[in-house]
């Protein structure tokens, strides 16, 4: 098998991955737009109906494999010439408060229905606060950092139990660390976080480590057997810590009445914080997808579309949320409200629905934006942000 040829500073395998991974994140916020009527909870309720049980399971794969991702890239930043190294310190440290403010602003402009009581801090928050942590961390030796991602990734669960009350001075810290929930009240405003940053760090570190798969020294049979490698050996844990329910999700499975509750049962892992299991599976399945996408030797219009969305994956992803939000306001507009206060879709094949047409819509734009950027990002530091 033959590997895509990596472009001048852009590897496309990488561009792809990123970009099936925004996909996924524009069929979930269109759930979470649009079908909010349906709460899938943390871990998702046993309630659910297994069409939106599983749509929602496939959106998992985006946190993880885009954290670690961003990890391999600012590997891939510091290593850009062959022989030659540049500290990627001040690089990750900027983008990091960047993206920080970017999920506060964004938040307060698409996402608070409550506006402006209330702030929840989301996944950019946590990849954000990575960069930032990664800054520090990108200056201990190479193996240092594959041994702290090890090490945070397999034992944050056992951390589960430590557990502060409101008040104690570590109850913020270890919110913002392991916990998640509410953080403080500021006046009338109450800042909410969903995205502990402990476990994100560790898989953000993992992915620096990795970094070296995809260096231009290392060829694509290595590449791909290391990958294989490591996504069978992630789902084997998987498979034996939670087929006996030893550690790695606090919530045990059992069987059910069907294979296909079992299976839901199984698969149903904690989010916020991820839990071992969770990181199991969903980069188990992202190194296998990347062995895939690796190997694919003629692009098509499908992988050309995903590239494109990859290479940009920031423009994307702040455009597609004021899409939505026009979107819903429109269809309230004309529809009025559907599902008590709020309109909604009628069914789980109508957030498929609106997500190829969400699709669709950005491409056009998208593939205008990365030409720009690929021509003028040379001379305009501020397009390297998207």
């Amino acid at each position: 098998m033959t590997s895509l040829k990596p472009a001048p500073s852009r590897i496309a395998s990488i561009d792809i991955m990123r970009g099936l991974v925004i996909i996924l994140m524009m069929l979930d916020h269109v759930r979470e737009r649009f079908y909010m009527h349906v709460r899938t909870g943390d871990p998702i309720a046993d309630t659910i109906e297994p069409d939106l049980f599983f749509t929602r399971m496939l959106t998992h794969l985006c946190a993880p494999i885009f954290i670690f991702l961003a990890g391999t890239s600012a590997w891939l930043y510091a290593h850009q010439k062959d022989g030659e190294y540049r500290s990627p310190s001040m690089f990750l440290f900027k983008r990091g408060v960047v993206i920080l403010l970017i999920e506060i602003v964004l938040y307060y402009l698409v996402w608070a229905d409550s506006y402006p009581t209330f702030l929840f801090l989301q996944v950019l928050w946590a990849i954000g606060l990575c960069m930032i942590a990664l800054s520090v961390a990108c200056r201990f030796n190479y193996w240092v950092i594959g041994v702290l991602g090890f090490l945070i990734v397999l034992g944050h669960n056992f951390l589960t139990p430590l557990d502060f009350e409101p008040g104690h001075w570590a109850y913020i810290p270890w919110a913002i660390l392991h916990d998640g929930g509410n953080l403080t009240q500021i006046g009338p405003l109450t800042i909410d976080l969903s995205y502990p940053s402990l476990p994100w760090f560790g898989v953000i570190l993992l992915g620096y480590f990795a970094g070296p798969l995809y260096a231009r020294s290392t060829n694509a049979v290595t590449r791909r057997n290391a990958l294989i490698t490591i996504g069978v050996i992630c789902l084997a844990l998987l498979l034996f810590l939670r087929g006996f329910n030893i550690y790695g999700e606090t919530l045990p499975w059992s069987v059910q009445e069907n294979v296909i509750e079992t299976v839901m049962s199984f698969i149903n892992f904690t989010k916020y914080p991820p839990s071992l299991d969770y990181i199991l599976l969903t980069l188990g399945i992202g190194f296998l997808l990347m062995v895939w996408i690796d190997s694919i030797q003629k692009q098509n219009p499908a992988l050309k579309l995903m590239q494109t969305f990859g290479s940009i994956p920031m423009f994307v992803y702040i455009l597609h949320l004021y899409v939505l939000l026009a979107a819903y306001w429109i269809l309230y507009a004309v529809f009025g409200a559907t599902h008590g206060e709020r309109f909604g879709l009628d069914n789980v094949g109508m957030i498929w629905v609106g997500t190829v047409l969400l699709i669709a819509v950005h491409y056009p734009i998208a593939k205008v934006f990365a030409a720009y950027k690929h021509r003028e990002k040379r001379n305009k530091a501020w397009l390297s942000y998207f």
